[in-house]
């Protein structure tokens, strides 16, 4: 009976210390492009849904759409957001993600493939929290210019 305590109370003091450390990562929920605000052109997606959750290996992204051709999309990654390589799955411009936390509204994000560098993402979330914005530069696949500004509404 003692050894169940003792482990349920580590148990515990982890999770909050989990928490504690994700607390401050205020894009931690989800949201939805909001398609007027944003500059990403049409040929791009359509629509998209964004899904962060705080879990035991880090942040958890979760990314749902429909492409400019209709077709569904799906992706994401976790990370503890220290800028580490991370794999990343259903980004055709990405293979790996590096999250970095900046401070608690704010993160930068350096996409890359086959291990080059392709895509910066520098992700703002407002102060009232119901605003989430992703500027973004690099290249595409084809090796053409990405500059897009993503506007996303808090769910």
């Amino acid at each position: 009976m003692r050894k169940l305590m003792v482990c349920l109370s580590v148990l515990g003091l982890a999770t909050l210390f989990a928490g504690q450390a994700l607390a401050g990562n205020s894009w931690v929920g989800s949201w939805k492009l909001n398609a007027a605000k944003s500059k990403v052109g049409s040929n791009i997606i359509r629509a998209q849904t964004l899904k962060f959750e705080a879990t035991a290996d880090g942040v958890k992204l979760t990314s749902d759409g429909t492409d400019a051709e209709g077709k569904p999309m799906h992706g994401g990654y976790t990370s503890k957001f220290d800028g580490k390589d991370v794999p990343w799955a259903g980004n055709p411009m990405a293979d790996t993600a590096s999250p970095k936390r900046i401070d608690d509204n704010n993160y930068e994000n350096i996409w890359k493939k086959a291990g080059k560098a392709t895509v910066t993402s520098k992700v703002s979330v407002s102060k009232d929290g119901k605003t989430l914005t992703i500027n973004q530069t690099g290249t595409d696949a084809k090796g053409a210019p990405v500059s897009s500004v993503a506007v996303y509404d808090r769910q």
